[in-house]
């Protein structure tokens, strides 16, 4: 067991004026599964990268432990597995890696393929595998879930739940809950840590939540009332001061002294209630910093004028020779929300195109209804640049609503000048979110909506979905997310082959 300490730690990028980080003070225990949650943009891999020595800051940082961070960047993929994996670790022993490849269930044939020809999901298996070999690092596993599908987060959350410590940026609330003993936590004003599940430290922050809440509601309540009673004090305290002057004026024998006396006990009754209510507005001040605002959604979905949107009926989707999915049969209907599920390869993303009104080579029956809106939802993001002013002219969003939802989303309005090429991932799929949620449509498809976006934004959306009910048709790997949105359903076989 060794400890991370940071002390006084302060950071803000090259000519930004907000600090990302201030005189932060926290330790860690490196036997610890840490799971890092907050919301976009607030600075998780900032850290891993401070703590990688990528950047210099003020304050320090002391550890007894080298890093290593993943995902391991791999600049020639061409180059045969076992090179990267050589370039990763070249002292491994060979049965020490055939050990790691079973417990994530990767084929020592990998080895021997170019690495740019593996999947997603295995490509990552093979360099966690690779990373864990050395000994005495601390591992900074950053968001390693993103394009895998629930099979293989399952079999990686249990490999992960076997090992020693690391940190792991995740936004997957099931995946974290099987494999991590302690939270931490970027807020909007401090940073903690909890030791538990996700579940656990989800479930504390809402009672710590409602406590503020309650806690605001009363100091609320108490500066009403102050505020009242000094109103009163203020009218009588006229009044006497009015008896006085006409009790100068008239020259009768009333007891001034005691109308002074009077006069000051109610300004001394003042000022102690303004004492008062400076105090609980103090107070109040310090309450709510850490309530993350989560504010409702809304989406405007068409009805169509059929029940029924489209069909599939034994249909199989084609690359040349290549079939990506085979005889796929289902029905959209209004209303509904369809999950499809299947793992990597069985051709998801290949059906919402093709439904979506992509021209793709396929067999089978496929009916689309007539003049049918759909919004759609890609996983791609890299064609995002420019400024959000002019994407939502490009689009005809109207942009007072799209900036609005974006602000829902915990965008800052700092980041409505800026080039969307620099945003975060979650940030760049908030924007495709955004769009969507502006757009009218009788269906919308969305292709793994959630990659890199924050659990309480994944909250967000699971609410609205379940307010608004637009008929909806998903590829989403988040396996609380799909238990609360689906309504149905769709699993795809896989294709003999399909990585």
């Amino acid at each position: 067991m060794s400890l991370i300490q940071v002390r006084d730690l302060t950071f803000a990028y090259d000519g930004s004026y907000d600090n990302i980080f201030e005189d932060v003070s926290f330790q860690l225990d490196t036997d610890w599964k840490l799971g890092f949650t907050g919301r976009n943009g607030r600075g998780k891999t900032t850290f891993l990268h401070l703590l990688l020595g990528k950047y210099e800051y003020s304050g320090t940082i002391s550890a007894q432990v080298q890093f290593e961070y993943f995902p391991y960047m791999v600049e020639d993929q061409d180059q045969l597995t076992m090179n990267v994996v050589d370039e990763i670790y070249p002292d491994y022993e060979h049965w020490q890696l055939m050990r790691e490849f079973s417990l994530l269930q990767v084929s020592e044939g990998v080895l021997y393929r170019p690495f740019a020809s593996l999947s997603g999901g295995e490509q990552t298996k093979v360099m966690l595998a690779a990373l864990f070999l050395k000994e005495n690092h601390f591992l900074l596993i950053d968001e390693p879930t993103n394009h895998l599908d629930m099979h293989a987060r399952e079999l990686l959350s249990n490999y992960l739940q076997s090992k020693g410590g690391y940190i792991l940026v995740s936004h997957d609330r099931a995946f974290l809950d099987n494999c991590v003993d302690h939270v931490l936590s970027i807020n909007k004003t401090s940073i903690e840590i909890q030791k538990g599940s996700f579940s656990d430290w989800w479930e504390n922050k809402q009672r710590q939540d409602r406590f503020e809440l309650a806690e605001n509601e009363k100091l609320k309540r108490e500066m009403k009332r102050l505020a009242e009673a000094a109103e009163r004090t203020s009218v009588w305290s006229d009044k006497v001061e009015k008896s006085k002057n006409n009790t100068r004026n008239s020259g009768s024998k009333v007891d001034k002294g005691y109308i002074g006396h009077k006069a000051a006990k109610m300004m001394k009754r003042s000022k102690s209630m303004e004492h008062r209510q400076h105090a609980a507005m103090e107070q109040k001040s310090k309450l709510l910093k850490n309530l993350e605002g989560t504010d409702s959604l809304k989406i405007a979905p068409l009805v169509y004028h059929k029940h029924q949107l489209a069909e599939l009926d034994q249909v199989s989707i084609y690359y040349g020779d290549q079939k990506v999915c085979s005889d796929v049969s289902f029905a959209i209907e209004q209303g509904e929300r369809i999950a499809l599920a299947g793992r990597n390869g069985s051709g998801k993303s290949s059906l919402l195109r093709l439904i979506g009104g992509e021209e793709l080579e396929h067999t089978g029956v496929f009916r689309r209804g007539s003049q049918l809106k759909i919004s759609y939802v890609s996983q791609d993001t890299s064609h995002l640049q420019g400024n959000l002013t002019d994407y939502a002219r490009s689009y005809g969003l109207d942009e007072s609503l799209f900036k609005a939802i974006l602000r829902k989303l915990d965008f800052a309005r700092v980041q409505f000048d800026k080039d969307m090429a620099a945003y975060s991932g979650g940030q760049k799929k908030k924007v495709l979110i955004a769009k969507s949620l502006c757009e009218q449509a009788h269906l919308y498809i969305w292709d793994e909506p959630l990659n890199f976006i924050d659990v309480l934004s994944r909250m967000q959306i699971e609410e609205l979905l379940l307010a608004y009910a637009p008929t909806l048709l998903f590829v989403e790997h988040d396996r609380e997310f799909c238990r609360q949105v689906a309504t149905k359903v769709v699993e795809l076989p896989g294709i003999d082959g399909a990585g």
